[in-house]
């Protein structure tokens, strides 16, 4: 199969075209990890939320979305009613032309937090906000690398929204925690500065000149970064007008590829990955 992934022989998982197909065992490990986040996120007094599993294009240009990073937007549309009939009658094979869509009004979300801070937009709290939420997230690549880089892929986020203290203490906690966790399951992560994942790096007003610091990655040896830390600051609490006492909300997430994290545990306990979720629950458990 083109662009199959090599696990594909052992039944573990299948990639094609940077997305994923889970057998048992894997299936089995993606939620015992994120099991483990999200109760990390439920004793950091986390309350568990859902988002739209769509992000409306005018509210991400409040973000500056499409100024930044619009090469990675996943644009949702629809076939124009006009065309309707050329489609029902079966005579075009292939791609579904870019003629016959409609105007796209909303993308699927290319990070998990993003459907918080428009849920939030617009409220006042005094009290620090805490929130836990898992996404189906897409992010068009320039090449997709089994489950390293996938265009869909499952985030987990844990997001404060508070002050600036409240929002560094969160993300240090957490980079505690997820060293201990990592050191359980004998994996080997270097903690790395990044770019931060919600602004392209060459973009024209790159977070990067608003904030510092404002990314670090867990990095496994082979390269694949399984976990980030991000502090937003004030950004999203200006644009989004989230008050925190008074103030523009200061912001900060702990982001998990899950995906990623099945990678990792496949080369570390070498395919068996009954055993790599025995593991987790055990390390979690020890948390």
């Amino acid at each position: 199969m083109p662009g199959t992934d090599s696990a594909a022989r052992t039944g573990l998982w299948t990639v094609r075209d940077g997305l994923a197909s889970f057998g048992e065992p894997a299936t089995i490990l993606l939620h015992a990890l994120d099991d483990v986040f999200m109760d990390w996120g439920t004793r950091a007094g986390a309350t568990r939320m859902t988002f739209p599993p769509l992000l409306n294009a005018d509210d991400l240009r409040t973000l500056d979305y499409f100024r930044n990073f619009p090469h990675l937007g996943s644009p949702v549309s629809r076939i124009r009613s006009d065309r309707l009939d050329a489609h029902s009658r079966g005579a075009a094979d292939g791609p579904v032309p870019a003629r016959d869509l409609a105007d796209a009004d909303h993308l699927l979300p290319s990070a998990a937090c993003y459907g918080c801070f428009l849920h939030f937009s617009g409220t006042t709290t005094e009290t620090p906000l805490r929130v836990s939420t898992v996404a189906q997230c897409f992010r068009h690549e320039d090449h997709y690398d089994g489950l390293r880089r996938l265009w869909g892929f499952t985030m987990r986020e844990i997001i404060c929204i508070g002050s600036a203290g409240q929002v560094r203490d969160h993300l240090e906690h957490h980079h505690v925690r997820l060293a201990a966790f990592a050191a359980d399951l004998g994996l080997t992560l270097s903690r790395q500065p990044a770019t931060d994942p919600f602004f392209e790096k060459e973009g024209a007003r790159t977070v990067m000149q608003l904030l510092a610091p404002v990314k670090d990655e867990y990095v496994h040896t082979d390269g694949t970064a399984v976990a980030s830390m991000n502090n937003h600051r004030n950004f999203f609490g200006e644009r989004r007008s989230i008050a925190y006492a008074e103030k523009p909300a200061f912001t900060g997430c702990v982001a998990f590829g899950l995906e990623r994290w099945v990678h990792v545990l496949n080369e570390r306990f070498e395919g068996d990955l009954r055993a790599a979720a025995a593991a987790v629950r055990k390390a979690g458990e020890a948390e």
